[in-house]
């Protein structure tokens, strides 16, 4: 990796600005998924082991009242960040002025630090959205509160904010480091190889509701990839772009002639379904039934079907770098599951493959199945990962610092 990262830093006394990505699940004040902190640990084990002084940013969820504040405050993340570390966590209230400047000031070597949401700076100024909107200003005072900035935060990478961008800028105009934590790093270095410099054969999983979604991944990765898999709801866009009957199915009528495009250009690198679990109504009861190329007009899909599963199990062997990203049906309803959970399962069987997981329902169906210490990667970020395997750049790494 050619950026900045942690260890290249000297973070010895020195105040360490983390921004780190703690935007987890929080019911009345009860923490549902850690899985995000307990990823940020070696970044943050990292400057308290070396002596340094950790000040965390992160946004939690979408402010857009009062009412939100009350839900939203980090304040819960803190003091688990402080249990999963087993040293005191110091939390401030706030994310700008005295109270804040107070506590770093008083932050001895090895210690820890939350400040509280940033996007609390979305309201109740004068400025519009400052954290979301990247106001420089901010980016201006939270890049004054350390000596270096490590941003660790891949899930927002995709995203230009006052927390990322704007304190990464500051900071390189005063001439301090600017550095990626070893999460970000990862990510680089798993989803990277595979875009850049796959071993073959290297094969694409894609599935979810929407083929304009993955319009960028499937277009990047057809000269990269030797198959693309194509499951769930953005299958029969594509079904329907090869005159098949795909009845009442989640579809987009207005990218029928982009998918035949890319048809054309994919030639048989693309490998669509062959049958589907199909149902009259959206319904986790509704009685259902096996469709080979026949779903009739009052018919939905709902899942890749068994012979499906079995084309795409055999795609996959031998395959030595595997991306998959999205549901291969309605992953929710757990009669519709099967085919996301049979990817998942021969996604672990692979020997000696490189495998990378992404998206929300992805991951899911890897922990549901617990077989995520078996696959080389599980990303992170759900929308930085797509935005990374359309080719894109992104903003919260193309401002780390270069080597």
């Amino acid at each position: 990796m050619a950026k900045l990262t942690i260890s290249d830093l000297d973070v010895k006394g020195k105040k360490v600005l983390v921004r780190v990505d703690f935007n987890v699940p929080i019911q009345n004040g009860v923490i549902n998924d850690d899985n995000r902190i307990v990823a940020a640990l070696p970044t943050i084990k990292y400057i308290i082991e070396h002596g340094g002084k950790a000040i965390l940013l992160s946004h939690l969820g979408r402010i857009k009242s009062e009412e939100d504040k009350k839900e939203l405050s980090l304040r819960p993340v803190a003091e688990r960040l402080s249990e999963l570390l087993k040293q005191d966590v110091a939390f401030v209230p706030v994310n700008e002025g005295q109270e804040l400047e107070d506590a770093i000031a008083k932050m001895q070597a090895g210690d820890v630090l939350v400040m509280e949401n940033t996007r609390f700076q979305d309201i109740d100024n004068d400025f519009g959205k400052r954290e979301s909107g990247n106001d420089p200003k901010l980016g201006e005072y939270w890049a004054s509160l350390g000596d270096m900035f490590v941003n660790d935060a891949f899930g927002t990478a995709h995203r230009s904010h006052a927390s990322n961008v704007g304190i990464a800028t500051a900071m390189e105009a005063e001439g301090k480091p600017v550095a990626a934590g070893f999460l970000i790093e990862k990510e680089i270095k798993f989803l990277g190889n595979a875009v850049d410099n796959p071993e073959h054969p290297f094969i694409t999983i894609l599935g979810g509701a929407k083929v304009s979604d993955k319009i960028g991944v499937i277009t990047n990765l057809i000269p990269k990839s030797d198959h693309i898999l194509i499951g769930g709801g953005m299958a029969y866009t594509f079904m329907a772009a090869m005159g098949q009957n795909i009845g009442t199915s989640l579809f987009e009528a207005d990218k029928v002639d982009l998918a035949k495009k890319l048809l054309d250009e994919a030639g048989d690198k693309l490998v669509l379904p062959v049958d589907t679990v199909v149902t009259k109504k959206f319904d986790k009861d509704a009685p259902a039934r096996v469709a080979s190329g026949d779903i009739q007009d009052d018919e939905m899909g709902m899942d890749i079907g068994p012979k499906t599963i079995e084309l795409f199990k055999n795609t996959l062997k031998g395959a030595k770098t595997v991306v998959w990203n999205g549901p291969m049906g309605v992953f929710e309803m757990p009669r519709f599951a099967k085919g996301t959970l049979e990817i998942g399962r021969s996604l672990a069987a692979l020997p000696d493959a490189i495998t990378i997981v992404g998206g929300g329902d992805s991951t899911s169906a890897v922990k549901q199945l617990g077989i995520a210490p078996k696959l080389s990667h599980i990303s992170t970020g759900g929308g930085a990962s797509l935005r990374y395997l359309e080719g894109k750049p992104l903003p919260g790494i193309e401002c780390i610092s270069d080597k």
